[in-house]
């Protein structure tokens, strides 16, 4: 593994720093008072994505993306750092048409889609003019288990009926949302192998039947963009609007968790270096007992721990991120669990320090400390939960233990 970028990419990181520091965030009030009222701030983003394309920062995160088609292509290890920098912002992935879910939805059109899909739904994601959402989490059922998916979608002829309740389907509030990917089952014979029961189908999100019944709020933060409970009921599309194979819903929901998760870490990152800079100035100029608090060993502890954690974390995901690009995606599939796993710990870790340092001021809004460690605390649910990860990491270095089982014996002492 190479730890330099290419002279291109430093370019791209220094062109990126700049137009986050004198494009994005001064603008950042004015989004977060918008927002507040639920509404998303569209007269914000798009003129800033406009912008953004025109200077070359577009969809980068596609490494399948082909000449013909607007942005930059990278490799999952060239994106990740420019990841890092969009994520000092939680709203700015948007303005780089680099968001979640859309970029996951993205890769799935791109990967799967037939011409007709992609020039229907693929070509105006690319373009930033459309936003998508993706409808897998249940409420009814435990969703860290995804076989025990229960929304139905059954053939009727040349349609598709869909029956089922969906939450955390995120971005189907935000005013672009055209389309919704929805996973559920398509083979009801118990007798059938457990991950070829599902599938996917593209829904227009004004398909009769489609409701939002809420916007579900994380941590008592309303997203204006929605992390949505939404229903379905008998919704038609036609059979047309299958995505790739009947009931290989799961292996295309894994072709498209790999390269999000090492977005998502890397954001994770970003936001992490962010609360270390917050947190060593609040250190530098807050005074208690007479001395300035980056005086106080325990502090000193907390920032140190933190820099060698943030530094490891990142090192793992640019790991996994060269894996994908070296031998595939599914080569790097635990490594994917690992920093996925070690992301989200890792940013309530740094960011529940940066809120001791700042006191009650860091549980407030005035600083984005508690929003973070908020968003942190999720992360250890979405993508799949902390004891998933754990299990599929155990797993494997059982499996691999119990090839050579024996081959540690010489190491025991003898009498």
């Amino acid at each position: 593994m190479h730890f330099q970028l290419p002279d291109d990419v430093q370019q791209m990181q220094r062109t990126l720093r700049r137009f986050m520091d004198e494009r994005i965030l001064p603008r950042n009030n004015d989004f977060e008072r918008i927002a507040a009222t639920g509404r998303f701030p569209l007269e914000i983003v798009e003129p800033l994505k406009a912008e953004a394309r025109a200077a070359g920062l577009w969809n980068m995160f596609l490494p399948g993306l082909r000449e013909d088609e607007p942005g930059t292509r990278m490799s999952n290890m060239q994106y990740a750092p420019l990841a890092e920098i969009i994520g000092r912002l939680h709203w700015a992935s948007e303005v780089f048409n680099s968001n979640a879910p859309d970029t996951g939805n993205m890769e799935l059109l791109h990967l799967w889609a037939s011409p007709e899909q992609k020039q229907r739904w693929l070509v105006p994601l690319l373009d930033g003019t459309i936003r998508s959402c993706f409808a897998m989490t249940e409420p009814d059922v435990a969703s860290s288990d995804a076989t025990n998916i229960a929304t139905t979608i059954r053939r009727d002829g040349g349609d598709y009926v869909i029956n089922g309740r969906k939450w955390f389907t995120t971005g189907a509030l935000h005013p672009n949302c055209k389309l919704c990917i929805v996973m559920g089952v398509t083979d009801d014979d118990p007798s059938a192998a457990k991950h070829r029961r599902h599938s996917m189908v593209l829904v227009p999100m004004d398909a009769p039947g489609l409701k939002i019944v809420r916007n579900v709020p994380i941590m008592h933060h309303h997203a204006p963009e929605g992390h949505c409970e939404v229903t379905f009921t008998d919704v038609r599309v036609p059979v047309e609007n299958l995505l790739g194979e009947e009931n290989a819903g799961f292996a295309l929901a894994q072709a498209r968790l790999g390269p999000g998760r090492v977005h998502h870490c890397m954001r994770t990152i970003g936001q992490c270096e962010l609360a270390m800079e917050l947190m060593c100035d609040r250190a530098l100029t807050r005074r208690a007992f007479g001395k300035n608090l980056s005086d106080f060993a325990n502090v000193q502890d907390w920032i140190a721990y933190s820099r060698v954690e943030i530094d490891q974390a990142r090192l793992y995901v640019l790991q996994a991120a060269w894996k994908m690009d070296t031998y595939g995606n599914k080569s790097s599939h635990i490594d994917v669990s690992a920093i996925k796993l070690v992301a989200a710990q890792l940013q309530t870790r740094v960011l529940d320090r940066a809120m001791q340092v700042f006191g009650a001021m860091g549980v407030t809004p005035d600083t984005p400390l508690s929003f973070l460690w908020s968003w942190g605390r999720a992360m250890r649910f979405f993508d799949g939960p902390d004891e998933v990860h754990l299990r599929t990491i155990a797993r494997t270095e059982l499996a691999a233990a119990k090839e050579k089982l024996g081959s540690t014996a010489a190491y025991y002492r003898t009498a």
